[in-house]
């Protein structure tokens, strides 16, 4: 007799709490490497504990608690249709990535360490990788093992371009430019799925969006050296960023679940 596997606010919780434990040891012990600087252009002053730039670090909490809500909705899985329903693997999936990405964006703002701000990266790669994948996987009307190989495949080319170290202006590297082009890919595929009627709710996209579009907003303007660049205050524009980005992939997940076709008996 094979055991239950657990439901998704157990998983989500238990992702959650394993990996922040992992990192606060992980910061106190020193194994993400030394202080070299890597987040300083976003604005906030360094510390000296532990914590090297708290606002931009605790607000990473809201990813954590994005993933832990999408892990509740799921309990009511008739709550759920179109393709989360026909694969429930895959929301749960979601939902423990976007938990994972508060984690891996503190690394860096707590850090400040190289190792950290490859995890910061590669947050943002595995969100936009999902976001590419899905909308490929459900345009195409594939199943999940092509958004496995289109997950994989997308991560892989964003690391690609991480290795162009030159400067660009306004998004700063070239990851940043490959996590915007796969993240504009998946919601222009989006727009494709709504105007062909195989997505017929489109409100929860619409609301990811305008976060996004806002959040980039201030991202581009709480830098360091910035008119709006205020080190030593506790309200910091990159810290907000964080948070309309969790808001972003909770809507997201709203509109994924939300998700009707006027064909469901075409769908695999």
């Amino acid at each position: 007799m094979t055991a239950p596997r657990p439901g998704p606010v157990t998983s989500a919780s238990l992702v959650a709490l394993a990996s922040l434990g992992l990192l606060f040891i992980g910061v106190y012990a020193g194994w993400l490497g030394p202080d070299v600087g890597r987040g300083a252009n976003f604005c906030e002053a360094p510390h000296a504990g532990c914590i090297k730039q708290p606002a931009n670090t605790w607000s990473n909490l809201g990813f954590v608690i994005a993933g832990l809500a999408i892990a509740v909705r799921l309990r009511s899985p008739e709550g759920l249709t179109g393709t989360f329903a026909q694969h429930p693997t895959l929301p749960q999936a979601y939902a423990i990535l976007v938990v994972l990405l508060g984690p891996a964006s503190m690394a860096m703002h707590a850090t400040q360490s190289s190792l950290g701000g490859l995890l910061d990266l590669a947050s943002m790669y595995l969100v936009a990788a999902f976001i590419a994948g899905y909308a490929l996987m459900r345009l195409l009307e594939r199943g999940p093992g092509f958004l496995a190989g289109a997950f994989v495949a997308v991560v892989a080319l964003c690391q690609l371009a991480g290795l162009w170290t030159t400067e660009i202006p306004v998004v700063m590297y070239a990851g940043n430019v490959a996590f915007a082009f796969f993240l504009a890919l998946g919601l222009g595929v989006e727009v494709v799925l709504v105007r062909q009627g195989l997505v017929v709710h489109g409100r929860w996209a619409a609301g990811a969006v305008a976060c996004m579009a806002v959040a980039f907003a201030i991202w581009s303007q709480a830098k360091t050296g910035s008119r709006f660049c205020l080190p030593d205050s506790i309200i910091q524009g990159h810290a907000v960023w964080h948070l309309l980005c969790a808001a972003a992939t909770y809507c997201l997940f709203r509109y994924y679940a939300s998700e009707s076709s006027r064909d469901d008996g075409r769908r695999k």
